[in-house]
């Protein structure tokens, strides 16, 4: 008897469309397990690195998603020039026998093997007598087909809002606070500092209202939460860029949490959601001026977030 219900994809964001095929392979066979095979790093990544795409996800988040959507194993495969030499068959024979599929499910424009030769076609005509074959529609809003490089598009606009429709969720940057400048501090908003790597999708330098969440299961000053309780998440003015008043070169993802300068959060694994950009990263020639915008950027993230003044 078959072991499993088995999907395969790059899943990268986990959108919509990667959580209908999740959501359709789990309805087809509901008595058997959901895996998820994926494969690490992306494969433009290893073929042509020069073009490959800015990941939505990290691979930690990638499995968290992919676990929160229904997969009750996620396979790694990692992809290499090797792995990309296989044949169909041998992705066939090699990846997916092993896992004893039942029914494998894909979406419409899944391509396999050496030079993306393998069609849902050419997988159906494999899986002839061992198990079926399930490919599923692109998923649409409006008239759009909902795909990662769409919404990488969106970030890299500054549309957080059009790649967060697409995402079916806030797009969130995930990291562990670094040591910054400890300007913000002295300005009197101090900020919770991510580098951002030069893999991972970020939305385009700016300001932005949006909310961030410490993912360590401690409290604002560190201190553990009971039990069950749900992680802190607190309204924040994001700013991404490379600090030019200053300038910074690094790029980074500093996030001030409204009202409050009495967060321990260095080290702190966090994640940080975008709702709705604010404005364009601007030089400041004076100090002062600085601030002025500052606190107008933090009004308008109130009105953004539906936050009331502070008491």
């Amino acid at each position: 008897m078959s072991a499993a219900t088995v999907v395969i994809g790059n899943f990268d964001g986990v959108h919509p469309g990667h959580r209908e095929v999740l959501a359709e392979a789990a309805r087809r066979r509901p008595d058997l397990p959901l895996i998820v095979v994926t494969f690490w790093p992306h494969p433009m990544s290893v073929l042509r690195p020069e073009t490959g795409p800015m990941l939505l996800t990290s691979l930690e988040a990638r499995i968290e998603l992919l676990t929160a959507a229904g997969a009750d194993r996620v396979e790694v495969i990692e992809f290499t020039r090797e792995f990309a030499s296989w044949s169909p068959s041998d992705f066939v024979e090699r990846v997916l026998v092993p896992l004893d599929p039942a029914v494998v499910v894909v979406g419409e424009n899944f391509r396999f093997g050496h030079r993306a030769s393998g069609t849902v076609a050419t997988l159906t005509e494999l899986a002839a007598g061992r198990f079926e074959v399930e490919a599923l529609p692109l998923v649409r809003f409006g008239d759009e087909d909902t795909c990662s490089t769409l919404i990488r598009r969106a970030l890299a606009e500054g549309d957080v809002a059009h790649a967060a429709h697409h995402l079916g969720r806030l797009f969130n940057f995930r990291g562990v606070v670094a040591h910054g400048d400890r300007r913000g501090r002295t300005l009197g908003f101090p900020t919770a500092n991510l580098p951002v790597p030069a893999d991972l999708a970020c939305p385009e330098d700016g300001v932005y209202a949006g909310w961030l969440t410490r993912r360590d299961g401690l409290d604002a000053h560190g201190d553990a939460l009971p039990p069950d309780a749900p992680l802190p998440r607190w309204p924040a003015a994001i700013s991404v860029g490379t600090n030019p008043t200053f300038d910074g070169l690094t790029r980074r993802v500093e996030s001030y949490v409204l009202d409050r300068d009495d967060l321990e959060l260095y080290d702190a694994p966090i994640s940080v959601e975008f709702v709705a950009r604010i404005r364009g990263q601007v030089r400041f020639t004076d100090i002062d001026e600085l601030v002025v915008q500052m606190v107008d950027d933090v009004a308008r993230c109130r009105d953004l977030l539906g936050i009331g003044p502070a008491e």
